[in-house]
């Protein structure tokens, strides 16, 4: 915010374009991201972790888009990614009140995927990750092609979405060890292939 009084409005407005593009750039990624909150998220700080596919947060994190307490709004994708996750009621209410939220308010609204304290963090994401890791990663990425797109879709459109990605796992190599691991009935080693 210090900073921000040293600069024009065509370069604060240059800033947060550049910043939202990272953001889309990190969304857009094919596998799946994980934000891991720990101390203070508000404003882009909040957007960022909006922007992954999962949010962690200790215990003691405090986060919100607080920006209207600022005179400004969320120009970081923040006003739209918030309602497709929680909803439009709920995303206005936090973004219009500048509400700050506890990790367990968070949670509750729909924001967090899983909240721990500090010291249970790292197990928490190795059993996560692992989870992930387990699966095969066209799967993943096809699976999370799916529903970001499908979601902003009609149910016609995301069906015809979904039927694609599958089609992109048939020829997989990955697909045929699946197969066979059921059959011998061992884990699969996947390649992403």
């Amino acid at each position: 915010m210090k900073e921000r009084k040293l600069l024009t409005d065509e370069q604060v407005k240059r800033n947060i374009y550049k910043i939202g593009e990272v953001f889309t750039m990190i969304e857009n990624l094919p596998q799946p991201t994980i934000a891991v909150l720990n101390g203070y998220a508000f404003g882009g700080g909040m957007e960022l972790a909006l922007s992954c596919d999962f949010r962690f947060a200790v215990d003691t994190a405090v986060m919100g888009l607080t920006e209207t307490g600022l005179a400004i709004i969320p120009g970081a994708g923040g006003t739209q990614r918030l309602p497709r996750l929680i909803g439009e009621a709920k995303a206005l209410e936090l973004i219009l009140t500048a509400r700050r939220l506890d990790s367990k308010s968070a949670l509750q609204y729909g924001i967090l995927t899983y909240v721990a304290s500090a010291a249970d963090m790292i197990e928490l994401l190795d059993r996560f990750t692992g989870e992930l890791l387990g699966n095969g990663p066209i799967a993943l990425q096809q699976a999370k092609f799916a529903i970001k797109h499908g979601m902003n879709a009609d149910l016609q459109t995301g069906l015809a979405i979904e039927r694609k990605a599958y089609e992109i796992t048939i020829p997989t190599e990955d697909r045929l060890e699946a197969l066979a691991a059921f059959a011998e009935k061992r884990n699969p080693e996947f390649k992403g292939k």
